[in-house]
């Protein structure tokens, strides 16, 4: 055969330039491609050779790499199907078309398709041309499995390619970079061994590293995910995830299953038992590996799993998955929803069994993560009702977490709404004031401590018939219930007018309004906002985006039943510019810096605080000295 000289075949001008150029952004993706196309001809052979003997490889399937320094190349090897001269010129000079396409097509064609039995990688046919990023001219020489003649492709990736006749002793492919100065990199073998293991370890094909003397296998050429469960201990799933995942502790949950349908993948996955030092990281990525049948991709697939489940790891490897041009840049098609939706069903179907069969360690589970899940209730309307029936909030009667469910089952005859309470911390609710009255009459109050709660909660206006009520804010009724204390006296609202508005008169535009409690039992008095205002959280919340931002004044509850509230009512009518006078002045800042405090809120003005402080204690002190 004569050297002929070929121009390349492409429906598009300047489209190797743009493969070569501004199709990848990662130049080590070079390697993966041209050994995915390595195993797609160990495959071809393997399957073809089932049904013709004469196929039959007398070695291994396997694929070599060695470098030469000097002459500054970098050579693929495999013993696989091979190419003819007129595969070359469909599959390696015409751009974007693939043979793995084509061969899938005439199987396809000849109803001998069998995914059981052939996966095959590249389906674009534009793989093969990432090597010139790195190289400056490839040289191509195969024998077809069955052939005893050989050819040589070469190119410099420009101009077009030439084809010759060649020398091979058995059927496979040899592809030689012939590397660029800035590529050296690529001649050693710790960057190569580094690469294998990052794109394509659990490849089945063994893939070795060839030095003069010996040969050293540079993958595992196992994927876990891809065996029997059956034949997988937990031990071996543990050292998996720790392995992908750079974590120490022991999985709480290992989900591994094989979907198959109108969207085929295989998914092992992991729910951490210890929270992941990136969960709160503000880009909020998933770390879930996708493969394609055993290359890997990415672990930046935002799509795959939703944020709210960002903590989960592992493996989805689907044959089904609609690519670009570039692996990089994955198509948001419906392949893609059907994956993550499977994997969102799979995880809250199995951590509500889990909290079934273990309280204790679900509820270990939730310390860890459960911020993380009620996002959720904030941004995915479609699973929502499965999510709240996950969460668990801190009960102040029982002391711990519990269910939505439990909460309603334990509720009081007359009860029709859900009680809680937002509070920067557990702590802190449990020694609000907002929450007297309900430990009085036995009625529990859940705890809502993260900032999430105050996004998802006006989305989720009841459950299961019973409507959120904020302990801290609006007029509450509990009046209905029976106290514990049946005998606790009752005053009259209406010997308190004038107390009332001695304070309104005090406090000014500090506050909204100034009424009677029919909650508090052991505080003075406590601070409530409006129907329609914010929890003291969220006011918190929006302080902290917004330096400027001022909350609504609120409304300051006084207890009438409180001794403290009886004697300064006794001394409201007294004269301007008497000693009684003065005290219950300062006395209605001081109850409403109290209230501040208890919220967590520092007063105002710390002087006047302190000022006030000293005149009411200055005046005890002295009158208790003279009673003496």
């Amino acid at each position: 055969m004569t050297i002929e000289n070929r121009a390349f075949e492409a429906d598009t001008s300047k489209i190797l330039d743009i493969v070569i150029h501004s199709l990848y952004s990662n130049r080590e993706i070079f390697l993966r491609e041209l050994i995915s196309n390595a195993s797609d001809a160990l495959d071809k052979r393997r399957f073809l050779a089932s049904t013709d003997q004469s196929l039959q490889a007398e070695q291994e399937l396997q694929i070599h790499i060695k470098s030469d320094k000097k002459a500054k190349t970098l050579t693929l090897s495999d013993n696989g199907i091979g190419m003819d001269s007129d595969d070359m010129v469909s599959s390696l000079g015409t751009i974007a078309r693939s043979g793995t396409q084509n061969f899938i097509k005439q199987l396809e064609a000849s109803k001998e398709n069998d995914d059981s039995k052939l996966s095959l990688i590249g389906q674009f046919g534009v793989g093969f041309y990432a090597a010139f990023m790195v190289a400056e001219t490839v040289d191509v020489i195969s024998r077809k499995a069955g052939s005893d003649k050989a050819f040589k492709w070469h190119s410099d990736g420009a101009t077009g390619y030439s084809l010759d006749n060649a020398e091979r002793s058995e059927a496979g492919t040899d592809i030689i970079l012939h590397l660029k100065k800035d590529a050296k990199e690529f001649l050693e073998e710790q960057r190569i061994s580094y690469m294998i293991k990052k794109y394509s370890d659990h490849l089945s094909a063994p893939i070795y590293w060839q030095n003069a003397e010996e040969s050293t296998m540079l993958n595992s050429a196992s994927a876990i995910w891809t065996r029997p469960k059956s034949e997988i201990t937990q031990e071996q799933y543990t050292s998996f995830y720790q392995q992908a995942s750079a974590a120490y502790d022991t999985p709480y949950l290992t989900l591994h299953n094989v979907t198959e349908g109108v969207t085929n993948f295989t998914s092992l996955l992991f729910v951490p038992s210890t929270r992941p030092v990136d969960l709160f990281n503000p880009e909020r990525k998933s770390r879930l590996q996708l493969y394609i049948n055993r290359v890997f991709i990415t672990d930046e697939c935002e799509d795959l799993v939703p944020n709210w489940l960002r903590f989960v790891r592992g493996v989805v490897d689907t044959p089904d998955l609609d690519l670009n041009v570039s692996r990089e840049m994955l198509q948001q098609v419906p392949a893609i929803n059907k994956i993550k939706k499977s994997i969102i069903r799979r995880v809250l179907s199995e951590l509500k069994k889990q909290a079934g069969k273990n309280q204790e360690a679900y509820e270990s589970f939730w310390l860890e993560f459960g911020l993380v899940v009620k996002e959720g209730l904030y941004e995915d309307a479609d699973f929502r009702e499965k999510i709240l029936e996950l969460c668990r909030f801190y009960s102040c009667r029982k002391g711990g977490y519990i269910s939505l469910a439990e909460y309603v089952s334990e509720m009081k005859e007359q009860q029709e709404e859900i009680y809680y309470l937002s509070s920067e911390t557990v702590e802190q609710a449990e020694i609000s004031p907002h929450i007297e009255g309900f430990k009085a009459r036995d009625i529990d109050v859940i705890v809502l401590s993260d900032p999430i709660d105050e996004f998802w909660l006006p989305l989720v206006p009841e459950f299961e018939g019973k409507k959120f009520k904020s302990a801290s804010r609006g007029a509450l009724d509990l009046d209905k219930f029976e106290q514990e204390d049946t005998e606790m006296k009752k005053a009259d609202p209406s010997e308190f007018d004038m107390l009332i508005a001695r304070i309104k008169t005090n406090l000014g535009e500090q506050i909204a309004d100034v009424r009677l409690s029919s909650t508090l039992t052991e505080s003075p008095a406590c601070l409530v906002a409006d129907e329609n205002g914010m929890d003291i959280q969220m006011e918190r919340l929006m302080k902290a985006h917004n330096k400027d931002f001022q909350g609504a004044p609120r409304i300051l509850e006084l207890n009438p039943d409180h001794d403290l509230v009886a004697a300064l009512n006794k001394m409201a009518d007294a004269k301007s510019g008497s000693k009684e006078n003065g005290l219950v002045d300062d006395a209605s800042h001081l109850l409403f810096d109290q209230a501040q405090i208890l919220e967590g809120r520092m007063p105002s003005d710390l002087t006047a605080f302190s000022k006030r402080m000293t005149r009411v204690m200055a005046s005890s002190i002295m009158d208790d000295a003279q009673t003496k």
